[in-house]
């Protein structure tokens, strides 16, 4: 019987030695990766792998650290883009070694579920000292859902949204400082003055100016025709175009108030009745004084750089300044044409917004200039007609088949449609067509000096107009001193040309017939008569021809406000 119980000892610890042994080989195949932490030492760089955002070690800004918080420390290392609340291991913080699972204490499961509670009653008491609590700051955990708000990737959005508001606070101040905003020249939305009627009441006026608006930055378009000589645009470089800058030009243009005696605005020589121009041979000032030249149109100078018949002011600004000061044309000084509008309350207060330094003779300049640069003549006939044609001869073997072109390509036979439709219902005469034809030719030769979108170079050019007087008016050489510019004078635009009559810078000719003859016998001879004056041998036909095209070169003018000004 003893040796039976004895038997049955030996067999109990053979059983629970290979037990032991088989638990510990189990254990041993579990992932060393997988330990289960202490609440107060939870080490994300030692967890399961598969989870790829705690992976990486991330340097976790300070609370109050935001301009940092995008870009690594020198002291972080990033594997892999994390979400900056996800890790709150620090590079220079070493991860703890993994653990052994059996030196896990009971209480360990409660911070990661994963691990299984079935093997911690037996850890050994021994091999604690291997899991360094101490080597992270127990804080931690608690820190890091406090920290996530500041963490999150949105927060940095913010602060790039204030950035726009700070550029919108300076265009509220004026000075041109807003974003650029695309407008379309031509159109009463700039040049109508402000709703309402009567003089203009200091409220209405500090309501106007106070709006951000009316101080951003406006990137003029061009109307159809005029269009293509947008690289032309002159002078906005210096002079930004605003809504409130448009407005001041407007006013100060037909305000007499600009003149010695109060009876001459700029209107008076470049009155919107007559194209912008006058309809006298000579411009008419203070006192009934007239000059010796023929008003020049005040329409289409966005494309201008040199101004006046002579061309002796180098811009807008310039130009517009220079008849207040004249004392046949609007006799003031500039000196007295400031003190003046300083005592308009009106104007004060719309200079002292828009410009940085106030009432100044160059922000009168730069106000007139920019309401002129605001009016410019709209889409002709001949606009409509030649866009039709040249498209015409760009899908000429489209065009051939239109119910073909309709069913396989739907969107060219619309958009061809359309241009016919716009042409027909601007028409264009067959006298018009034909003067076209002849003022386009090389036996004209017309566009010599009469080209681009504005029908003219910008050039000076002796065309021997008046130079069969006993003293000739010297023109471009009286700026220049050179010889070969005597009796020159500036080539005017010939959009809306039979709106501006009596014609050339004298004034000598009264009708557009008389223009064609004038060049159809080559001019007036003289030493400097430009080299493309020839005579022309023109039929009657041909002259009626050329008048009807010029004819047809006529757009119409923005709808403009003359009153409404500052009481």
């Amino acid at each position: 019987m003893g040796r039976f119980l004895i038997i049955v000892v030996v067999l109990v610890v053979i059983a629970f030695a290979i037990n032991e042994l088989t638990r510990e080989k189990r254990d041993d195949l579990k992932p060393v990766e997988k330990p289960a932490t202490s609440p107060s030492t939870t080490d994300p760089s030692t967890t399961e792998p598969a989870v790829p955002p705690l992976d990486t070690e991330v340097a976790k800004p300070s609370d109050d650290s935001t301009s940092e918080e995008a870009k690594p420390t020198a002291e972080s290392t990033v594997s892999t883009p994390v979400p900056p609340a996800e890790s709150a291991t620090s590079a220079t913080e070493k991860p703890a070694p993994p653990v052994p699972p059996e030196a896990k204490p009971e209480a360990k499961p409660e911070a990661k579920p994963e691990a299984k509670p079935e093997a911690k009653p037996e850890a050994k008491p021994e091999a604690k000292p291997e899991a360094k609590p101490e080597a992270k700051p127990e804080a931690k955990p608690e820190a890091k859902p406090e920290a996530k708000p500041e963490a999150k990737p949105e927060a940095k959005p913010s602060e790039t949204d204030s950035k726009p508001a700070e550029t919108d606070d300076k265009t509220a101040a004026g000075n041109d400082q807003g974003p650029e905003t695309d407008i379309l020249l031509g159109t009463a939305e700039l040049t109508g003055g402000l709703p309402g009627e009567g003089p203009l009441a200091i409220e209405e006026i500090s309501a106007w100016v106070e709006d951000p608006a009316n101080h951003a930055v406006l990137n003029p378009q061009l109307p159809k025709g005029l269009a293509a000589g947008k690289s032309q645009i002159s002078g906005l470089e210096k002079n930004p175009l605003t809504r409130a800058k448009i407005e001041l030009g407007r006013q100060l243009y037909f305000d007499p108030r600009l003149s010695s005696d109060s009876t001459i605005s700029c209107a008076s020589c470049h009155d919107p009745q007559f194209g912008y121009a006058k309809n006298t041979q000579f411009g008419v000032g203070v006192g009934g004084q007239q000059g010796g030249r023929n008003s020049p149109v005040a329409y289409n100078r966005i494309l201008s750089g040199e101004q006046f018949w002579d061309g002796r002011a180098d811009s807008l600004e310039a130009q517009a300044v220079g008849p207040i000061a004249n004392p046949i044309e609007m006799g003031n000084t500039h000196e007295q044409v400031v003190t003046t509008l300083k005592d308009i309350e009106g104007y004060k207060r719309q200079f002292d917004k828009i410009f940085p330094d106030g009432i100044t003779i160059d922000n009168v300049g730069n106000a007139l200039a920019s309401f002129e640069r605001a009016i410019v003549t709209g889409p002709t006939p001949w606009d409509y007609h030649v866009e039709l044609i040249n498209f015409e001869q760009s899908y000429e073997a489209d065009l051939e088949d239109l119910e073909e072109l309709k069913e396989e390509d739907p969107e060219l036979y619309d958009q061809y449609m359309a241009l016919k439709q716009a042409s027909e219902a601007h028409p264009l005469d067959e006298s018009s067509q034909r003067g076209g034809e002849l003022f386009f030719s090389e036996r004209v030769g017309c566009t010599a000096c009469h080209a681009g979108a504005n029908f003219t170079d910008e050039k000076h050019h002796n065309i021997g107009v008046g130079m069969e007087a006993e003293e000739p008016d010297a023109g471009r050489f009286a700026v220049t001193q050179d010889e070969s510019h005597r009796g020159a004078f500036k080539t005017p635009t010939v959009r809306n040309v039979a709106l501006t009559a009596p014609y050339m810078h004298d004034g000598s000719q009264a009708t557009l017939e008389e223009v064609v003859d004038w060049y159809d016998k080559g001019g007036h001879p003289n030493a400097q008569l430009d080299e493309k004056i020839k005579k022309l041998n023109l039929t009657d036909q041909e002259k009626a021809d050329l008048v009807a095209f010029m004819k047809s070169l006529t757009g119409d003018f923005p709808q403009v406000e003359r009153g409404r000004l500052p009481q």
